[in-house]
């Protein structure tokens, strides 16, 4: 809608984990040496856990993106993006991202011996294998004892299986349960990702506008960025959320910067996003000669 009005070569705050927009900030910038550290290390788990909306997902797919490098060619990637599945149904996932056929996928024993054997003979191949779970907070207990099983395997200098885990806040609160303590302490990392700071907030803002093609003036004032942090406390989704309603409510008044009444239009605007149209009532009407003309066409 507004990106040729602004020069944008696509949508710059996008809910889409797009590993094209990761911005380097000193904590996700952390996080992910972290990550690959802990990779090449040989460790066995490592848990990366924030608030709802911190950036976990956008690092989980930039270290997967990472893992499918030629300079990750001694790791084989295995994705959960659900981990929402029974004992069995995690090893038929982890069996199908290791390359297994139907038929080898039957029971657990058989199949946690089958995943096995997999392993090893990925090993032989100096190949670990590195199992990244996002949305670990919703691993049932069952499942994530399962999970435990696989990191078993191990030779005298570095585990075969290395486990990341990304979740929110109630990860921990899962892992604290006395049945787990096993498993808690074979996390030999732990990473916690914290809101932006109003400077990373601004910085987060230029960069995503820069990668998008934006090289005009400044395009969101700092009282409007100031209002933006006060208003997401920092949070990268909500910041996304709130500077992409903001730039539709600029663009419907044909204004070339975002202003402080565009944030606030934002923030006040339903989740339907019907609220900004009544500061725009040409640009319903813009929608209804469109959808005649759609009309017209149609019946010629």
């Amino acid at each position: 809608m507004y990106e040729s009005f602004f020069g944008f070569s696509k949508k710059p705050f996008s809910l889409t984990p797009d590993t094209g927009l990761f911005v380097n900030l000193p904590g996700h910038e952390r996080c992910f040496a972290l990550l690959i550290h802990v990779l090449e290390s040989g460790e066995g788990f490592l848990k990366v856990v924030g608030e709802v909306g911190t950036g976990k997902t956008i690092l989980c797919r930039k270290l997967l993106r990472f893992l499918d490098t030629e300079q990750a060619a001694a790791y084989h990637a295995v994705y959960i993006p659900n981990p929402m599945l029974s004992p069995v149904g995690l090893y038929r996932a982890v069996g199908q991202e290791l390359g297994l056929v139907a038929e080898q996928q039957d029971d657990n024993d058989a199949l946690l011996s089958h995943i096995t054997e997999k392993i090893l003979a990925l090993a032989e191949l100096n190949r670990s294998v590195v199992i990244v779970i996002d949305e670990a907070q919703s691993l049932p207990a069952q499942t994530l004892e399962a999970l435990r099983l696989i990191t078993n395997l191990e030779t005298e200098e570095k585990k075969l299986v290395q486990i990341i885990l990304f979740g929110q806040t109630e990860l921990d609160t899962l892992l604290n349960q006395d049945r787990f303590r096993q498993l808690r302490q074979r996390i030999t990392f732990a990473h916690y990702l914290q809101p932006l700071s109003a400077l990373e907030t601004s910085q987060y803002i230029a960069f995503r506008l820069s990668q998008c093609g934006y090289n005009g003036a400044q395009l969101f004032g700092s009282k409007a960025i100031d209002l933006l942090f006060r208003e997401t406390q920092g949070t990268p989704r909500m910041i996304n959320v709130i500077a992409h309603k903001a730039l539709m409510a600029a663009f419907a008044e044909q204004s070339a910067r975002v202003l402080p009444s565009h944030i606030q239009q934002a923030i006040s605007d339903g989740d339907d996003g019907t609220a900004l149209f009544k500061y725009a009532p040409w640009l319903t009407l813009l929608a209804a000669l469109l959808f005649a003309a759609a009309l017209y066409w149609r019946f010629q």
